[in-house]
């Protein structure tokens, strides 16, 4: 990109996690998490808006906090059987304890649940390309 944005870069848009990549030609695609599915829908409507920080509530975030974000929104707005839900629930119950605690997460707690966060990524992100969503990026979190 030749006006200095370094992509991939990642962002949170009014709390929904956004990700803009650079095209084989040079170009750019915003992608955001759809809502509905956790698959990735093309937004390139927002790119002016998010890159000049545009309304207010645009955060720019690390790959890794990224693949965070991103796994907390679908935690929190997905629901279903098998395995990657199934890790969904285990996060929730290690984070409605430390509430029935009131206490904040421990630092052994923090790191298991950006460990199952990271994998649950990288399944999700599978299933989409698998399903052929464009937008799909597992290796983002495989590293």
């Amino acid at each position: 990109m030749s006006d200095g944005l370094l992509l991939p870069s990642y962002y949170l848009y009014y709390g929904s996690p956004v990700k803009i990549v650079e095209t084989p030609d040079g170009g750019a695609r915003v992608w955001r998490v759809f809502i509905d599915t956790g698959g990735w829908q093309e937004k390139n409507d927002l790119f002016v808006k998010i890159t000049l920080a545009v309304g207010g509530d645009i955060f720019t975030r690390t790959a890794e906090e990224f693949v965070q974000e991103v796994e907390a929104f679908r935690a929190h707005y997905l629901s279903g059987d098998g395995p990657i839900y199934a890790l969904y629930e285990t996060v929730r119950s290690i984070e409605d304890l430390a509430n029935a605690e009131e206490r904040y997460l421990t630092p052994k707690e923090e790191a298991l649940i950006r460990g199952i966060r990271q994998r649950t990524f990288v399944m999700f992100e599978e299933q989409l390309r698998a399903a052929g969503d464009p937008g799909a990026d597992p290796e983002l979190a495989a590293g």
